[in-house]
């Protein structure tokens, strides 16, 4: 964990509440995707955990949503604000444990720890390039798969679709669903998982709890970035505190990526 201060280049609505804040500053701490920050801001008692989008060795990129009055503070954040940020907390995903036919879900904005995860997949072995405000980095990955990987991302409806070109230059197959069907398959991402197979035989999913629940319910296998509401974010107030199958496990510390067979709902 490191106490950093950020420099925001970008903050820009993306979709309807859906916000894309670009900041630079010193991202040494993050050594996995799936990790978080946790941002100071000012007239707010507690800290606001957010997963990282995108990294490399000089900034990151987050995608949030305006759910309450903290974002709807950051929302207001303009190119040259500053904030402070605990960066590097949590375990981010077991690369080495993500076979080659898994397939990656995410819940809108929810799904955006997915795009650096994407990123090291692809890259396999070899150094992945990382860019995020004109820089590169390497980080190495687990091994790349023979084809390209699929993600399926759940929205609303289309007017509140975003990200899904910045997936597909990747190389990834795109699989979009919405609610009321106005663009791609229609219905929930269990839908879209429902074209690939009855079962995924390995799911990787970031969203909404209840979202992560029903990913699970229809995958063998898999990693799963659960959320829940945090206090510090680096596990001294066990707040965030949920019973999983080895113990109790805190989502900001031994999370908020766990295994399959790890998670009790």
């Amino acid at each position: 964990m490191k106490e950093v201060e950020f420099t925001i280049i970008e903050n820009k609505e993306v979709s309807p509440s859906t916000y894309m804040m670009t900041m630079r500053g010193d991202t040494s701490a993050i050594t996995a995707p799936g990790q978080f920050i946790n941002i100071k801001l000012d007239g707010h008692y507690l800290r606001r955990p957010m997963s990282i989008c995108d990294y490399d060795e000089k900034g990151l990129m987050i995608i949030y949503r305006v759910v309450g009055e903290g974002t709807e503070d950051m929302s207001k954040m303009t190119t040259g604000d500053r904030f402070n940020a605990l960066t590097g907390l949590g375990n981010g995903f077991d690369l080495s444990d993500i076979p080659e036919d898994a397939v990656l879900v995410g819940g809108g904005a929810g799904a955006m720890p997915m795009y650096a995860l994407a990123k090291a997949m692809l890259a396999g072995s070899s150094s992945a390039s990382h860019t995020t405000g004109g820089t590169d980095t390497s980080h190495t990955a687990c091994a790349s798969s023979t084809g390209a990987p699929t993600i399926i991302i759940g929205f609303t409806s289309a007017e509140d679709m975003f990200f899904l070109d910045e997936f597909r230059e990747l190389g990834m197959q795109v699989v979009a669903t919405t609610l009321d069907g106005s663009f791609g398959v229609k219905g929930t991402v269990v839908d879209g998982m429902k074209t690939i197979a009855e079962k995924l035989p390995y799911a990787v999913a970031c969203g909404p709890d209840p979202m992560i629940k029903a990913v699970w319910e229809n995958a063998l296998d898999g990693q799963f970035d659960l959320s829940a509401r945090m206090a510090c974010g680096f596990g001294a107030c066990m707040g965030c505190t949920i019973e999983t199958a080895s113990g109790p496990a805190r989502v900001c510390k031994e999370g908020p990526i766990f295994k399959h067979n790890e998670i009790i709902w």
